[in-house]
């Protein structure tokens, strides 16, 4: 477990929530808030996140919505202890369960969810120059199979429940192929960084059994100006409502959507 110095203590949607994180290993960022915000959940629904790491997003979507039934599930026995312990710090429901989701531990093979989230790695297996810090490298390195991850997901939701998904967008292929022999109902919210520049994230969400139609949403602009100028916030005022008030995200209408805080 992570000794007391070797924490920060992190403010998320503007210091509503406090998070420890290790000053050294795999930090969350903006990625998670933009994935529970995404998530139409109800109160009394149920949502599984894989892979939760320090509990961030599955936090910023018990901040938004109460009365939820959440549960995480987490490789790594130290990332999980400090979702348990910002859990608590923060008085938000969160189960945390240590485990593989390739080996799905038996608690939640008997349970499924009306909303499963996961923010899976970004580095492919092998290649790269691997992290100096190991926790680092493994939340970061995929070592699961992308298309493991969406069926881990499927399988824990119940039918019509909904899979949510942050990934990078060049990954958008395979999550489309990965998730087109059981779901539908597909949406994929590009997030660029700035106009005119590559979108660097999508945000892909789709229902189990579902058969709508694919949509690829407006992209939701993050940053206003063409290029960073100086030491101030340049957020929209989308992703300044996202991160600083917890605001909701409608992912279909994407760059199109209001922010709304319930």
């Amino acid at each position: 477990m992570f000794a007391p110095d070797e924490l920060t203590d992190d403010g998320f949607l503007g210091g509503r929530l406090r998070v420890l994180q290790p000053r050294k290993g795999y930090r969350a960022a903006t990625d998670p808030v933009f994935l529970a915000a995404a998530v139409a959940a109800q109160p009394g629904q149920a949502v599984l996140e894989l892979g939760c790491g320090a509990g961030v997003a599955s936090l910023c979507l018990a901040a938004r919505v109460p009365g939820l039934v959440q549960a995480g599930l987490e490789l790594q026995p130290a990332y999980a202890d400090l979702a348990r312990r910002n859990a608590a710090r923060n008085g938000l429901p969160l189960e945390v369960l240590e485990g593989d989701l390739a080996v799905m531990p038996a608690p939640l093979r008997a349970r499924c969810f009306d909303h499963v989230i996961a923010n899976p790695p970004f580095y492919p297996a092998g290649g790269g120059t691997a992290a100096a810090d190991a926790g680092r490298e493994t939340a970061q390195r995929e070592a699961t199979p992308l298309a493991d991850w969406v069926e881990a997901g499927l399988r824990r939701l119940h039918p019509g429940g909904w899979l949510t998904i942050i990934q990078e967008a060049h990954r958008l292929p395979d999550l489309l192929v990965a998730l087109s022999a059981r779901a539908g109902s597909i949406t994929a919210l590009p997030l660029m960084a700035r106009a005119g520049r590559p979108v660097g994230r999508v945000i892909v969400q789709a229902r189990k059994g579902g058969r709508g139609r694919f949509t690829l949403a407006a992209p939701l602009l993050l940053h206003e100006g063409a290029a960073h100028d100086g030491d101030r916030d340049s957020h929209s005022d989308m992703a300044a409502a996202i991160l600083r008030k917890g605001a909701a995200l409608d992912i279909r209408a994407g760059g199109g959507a209001l922010p709304r805080t319930g």
